[in-house]
């Protein structure tokens, strides 16, 4: 009599993880998807010249806890990842084989040391964040009379009220940023987590402004378009910012000696909310962190805060071919 559930091949799981468990199941991102997706081509390609075996041709016994850590191996000394992405990809690898040991029982040995495998302590760097008074240099450097320094000065004024990271403001559509009434933004985060932020009296007025000057014909244009009317690209939102830190640092020359990026502005907007006295769990679900865990390190990154009593936080004034996979799973994977 034959087996009326055969355990399903390497391959074939693979691609249920994918289209079933991370698609339909677990519903995540697509950001979160094509981060998988990259974790295997990695490995895969990895495990062909390690074993001499073709993606199609593996099965889940291969993916034993000494190859898993030669691929990490790898990542850091060849390809000369940091430790955030090591650890970042063995989450992925993790997933699939908790994902993998309620289908394939023979390999559950090697499943489970395989997931013994511990992720890699770092140190967090220092936090960067902007003092007030070079936070409005910045903000005032774009030249408001211009298209684009109009754009930009309401762009970062918004990302200093909101604590948007660059990929939720540039991706906001005009629908979504509410301007009469209760002002506020509704911003979409990492892994579809969604959450709204009320808006300053000082932002709304510049988002009325803005609004007016490029008069929008419907709701979901992009609300800091590029010349072309499309979606920013987070490379020019990156020199746009950099052309307004050179001009603020001639007020405030510390600032041409200091790395400083658009990330930069959320952390700021975290650490004067921290400086202000709001509660650590607001802040939390101001930035839109999961857990206020994360946000703990801005606790740790201002020791003087315990020793300063500042009012509520307000706004200060104002050609290469395409690559063709010869191996039918790594075809499926190019195709998420």
């Amino acid at each position: 009599m034959s087996d009326l559930n055969p355990t399903p091949s390497f391959p074939i799981l693979l691609q249920r993880f994918f289209v079933e468990h991370l698609g339909n199941q677990r519903a995540v991102s697509p950001r979160t998807i094509a981060a998988y997706r990259d974790t295997f081509r990695l490995l895969l390609g990895f495990a062909e010249a390690k074993i001499g075996k073709a993606p199609t041709r593996l099965i889940l016994a291969d993916l034993d806890a000494q190859l898993i850590l030669d691929f990490l191996d790898h990542l850091e000394k060849e390809r000369s990842n940091g430790v955030r992405t090591r650890n970042a990809r063995l989450a992925a690898l993790r997933s699939f084989l908790k994902y993998a040991a309620h289908y394939d029982l023979t390999a559950l040995i090697v499943i489970q040391q395989a997931l013994a495998i511990p992720m890699k302590r770092f140190d967090r760097p220092v936090l960067g964040f902007l003092s007030r008074e070079e936070m409005q240099a910045i903000l005032d450097a774009p030249d408001a009379r211009t298209w684009a320094g109009e754009r930009d000065r309401t762009l970062f004024s918004l990302m200093y009220n909101t604590g948007a990271r660059v990929s939720e403001a540039i991706g906001l559509r005009v629908g979504e940023v509410i301007v009469d009434g209760a002002a506020v933004a509704h911003l979409h985060g990492k892994g579809r987590k969604d959450r709204s932020v009320p808006l300053w009296r000082t932002t709304v007025s510049l988002i009325r402004n803005w609004k007016r000057r490029l008069a929008f014909t419907s709701e979901e244009d992009f609300l800091f378009p590029n010349r072309s009317g499309g979606r920013m690209a987070r490379s020019n939102v990156t020199q746009r910012f950099e052309l307004a830190v050179s001009a603020a640092a001639e007020r405030y020359p510390q600032l041409a000696s200091r790395s400083i990026s658009p990330h930069t502005i959320r952390h700021t907007t975290a650490m004067h909310l921290l400086q202000s006295g709001v509660d650590i769990s607001v802040i939390a679900l101001w930035l839109g962190h999961e857990s206020s865990a994360t946000t703990h390190m801005y606790l740790q990154a201002d020791l003087a805060m315990k020793e300063r009593t500042l009012n509520r936080l307000q706004p200060m004034t104002s050609s290469q071919g395409r690559y063709r996979p010869p191996d039918q799973l790594m075809q499926f994977l190019m195709s998420l």
